[in-house]
């Protein structure tokens, strides 16, 4: 594993640390680069829900490059851990919020904000992907009306998914990983 760092903006460079164990499998930077420079201009004053946070990386590079806030959701003590310490090593803890909750069950409640991008990256090969899209399409309160919903998943987990309330609209693949763009209908 090459190390991890902020690609861009104002905390660029800084190194951020990996959670311990193979709990969480952290975005390449070329895959990273490759959604920002999708995302361009419009991640600036956006607000971002890192859905599976693990490191923080996609949540932190958003907030280095001008995202007006970052919710961070994730149930494992030590990525939660590593989040608090990326956010303290690259300064931008002030934009962020930080929950160690179940990221499905989360959302599966009434939304207190909406937001303009989720990223969702759960651990692979458990089908959680398919049940965090569900819980999204069935409360797209928390999307704000022209919002993404991106998927972070290995190739081979893709399925065409029936949702009610979102739309595929892009797939981009990058060696063993894909990222899958919805938005509303």
């Amino acid at each position: 594993m090459s190390t991890l760092r902020v690609i861009s903006g104002q905390a660029r460079s800084r190194r951020l640390q990996v959670v311990p164990g193979d709990s969480t499998r952290p975005i390449t930077d070329r895959v990273k680069e490759s959604l920002f420079n999708i995302l361009g201009s419009d991640i600036i004053a956006a607000n971002l829900l890192d859905m599976f946070g693990g490191t923080g990386a996609v949540g932190i590079e958003a907030l280095s490059r001008g995202a007006s806030g970052v919710r961070f959701i994730d149930n494992h003590p030590m990525a939660i851990k590593t989040i608090k310490a990326n956010l303290e090593t690259t300064g931008l803890g002030s934009a962020a919020e930080v929950l160690r909750a179940d990221a499905v069950a989360a959302l599966s409640r009434s939304p207190d904000r909406q937001f303009d991008y989720i990223f969702v990256a759960p651990p692979q090969y458990k089908g959680i992907w398919l049940q965090a899209m569900q819980v999204i399409d069935s409360n797209p309160a928390w999307l704000v009306s022209d919002a993404w919903v991106i998927v972070q998943i290995h190739p081979r987990e893709y399925e065409n998914v029936t949702l009610t309330n979102l739309v595929e609209f892009d797939q981009r693949r990058y060696g063993s990983t894909l990222l899958v763009f919805y938005e509303p209908s």
